[in-house]
């Protein structure tokens, strides 16, 4: 079947680097250049944008594009959107992110766009909010998908939250990862123990004495439930280290507990790092301690290196994770749960390698990038 060549816009609030912004780069990187002539409009200029130039992928910095909600910014951005779709006009926009979903698929449906697509990462309802502030996020989520002639979930339990009424509007297309290098555990130990020593010289002696390395990659906010893996790392006895990469807005909360605790040779915040994933080897025991999440990239990526991984039993979670089967699920906000586990890993070893490698498994047969990449532009060019 013969397919002109069509423009997309893919489209994004922020331009730093997590779950959202990999999305956006494995598939504007990735997009067929005989068939799509692919632009990503971001706001702010951070680490998705680089990696975006530098992989030849055209950008627009949107001047109104912000997280924080402000009325008078989201007007301008409304604006500034129409104002680009009616000039560019885009033959697809493919919308990611709360905010960036709702103003972009009214921008569009106000430019006459032919094709907006939606990609729910997780439904901000699930954040912790009050009662009132979680019921009017819904409703500007359904208007999202009201709006939207497609809805891509990244994740069953996601498609399953917003209800039936919206089924045959509502794809799942998992997230998937391609093959990525891996630094050996000798490296990427000594490359991150540097890290270490620079933040805190003290450590150097509990380094020597080989703790166990638990770690995790995660952006620094509420969602992630970090104070919670802190709260349980305290709990332990024996020797261990815990390393948190990421940066975020609760970073100072952060340190203010770790400090209160007495754990600062102990626990490490040890910021950005580029290719994080490349790390994570150096890890005995991976953590993910989020109280929300739609299907996280950062545990495919804890997969795919073979780790023994603890994770919260939420969202797309367990899509991934079968309890004692390919890692171990743990209640949200539970510290407690969390130090049986790591505690449980660090006694029984070949159990834990047993977790990892299944795991590893399991994401190679499920989660591949090619596959989500396929059904993804299928999904442009109305295949599906």
């Amino acid at each position: 079947m013969y397919f002109s060549k069509k423009k997309l816009f893919i489209c994004i609030t922020k331009s730093n680097w997590g779950g959202a912004q990999k999305y956006v780069f494995d598939i504007a990187s990735n997009t067929p250049r005989d068939q799509f002539d692919t632009t990503v409009l971001l706001g702010e200029n951070g680490d998705l944008k680089k990696k975006l130039e530098d992989a030849g992928v055209k950008t627009i910095l949107l001047k109104n594009s912000q997280r924080d909600v402000s009325l008078k910014k989201e007007i301008s951005l409304l604006f500034e959107l129409i104002k680009l779709f009616k000039e560019e006009k885009p033959n697809i926009i493919h919308l990611n992110s709360s905010k960036m979903g709702l103003v972009g698929a009214l921008a569009g449906r106000i430019s006459g766009i032919e094709k907006i697509i939606f990609t729910a990462h997780g439904w901000a309802f699930n954040e912790e909010r009050n009662f009132i502030s979680r019921f009017f996020i819904k409703i500007l989520h359904i208007l999202t998908i009201i709006l939207s002639h497609k809805i891509i979930s990244v994740s069953e339990k996601t498609k399953k939250q917003v209800g039936n009424i919206f089924a045959s509007k509502i794809i799942v297309i998992r997230n998937g990862l391609r093959e990525t290098e891996l630094k050996n555990k000798d490296s990427a130990r000594e490359i991150l123990s540097e890290k270490i020593i620079k933040i805190s010289p003290r450590a150097n002696n509990l380094l020597s004495r080989k703790p166990l390395w638990i770690g995790t990659i995660s952006e620094l906010h509420n969602n992630k439930g970090l104070s919670y893996a802190i709260d349980a790392i305290s709990k332990i006895k024996t020797s261990v280290i815990f390393l948190i990469i990421g940066e975020g807005e609760k970073r100072k909360e952060l340190e203010e507990q770790i400090t209160k605790l007495g754990l600062s040779n102990r626990i490490f915040l040890l910021g950005h790092i580029d290719y994080a994933s490349s790390y994570l080897k150096a890890l005995d025991i991976f953590v993910l301690s989020s109280i929300t999440e739609a299907l996280p990239y950062v545990l495919l990526e804890a997969g795919y290196a073979s780790l023994p991984v603890i994770a919260s039993k939420v969202g797309g979670i367990p899509e991934i994770i079968e309890n004692e089967e390919t890692g171990i699920l743990v209640a949200s906000k539970n510290s407690e749960e969390i130090k049986n586990s790591i505690e449980y890993l660090s006694k029984y070893t070949g159990e834990a390698r047993s977790l990892g490698e299944k795991l590893k498994e399991r994401i190679s047969k499920s989660f591949s990038q090619k596959v989500m990449l396929e059904r993804t532009f299928a999904l442009y060019k109305n295949v599906i």
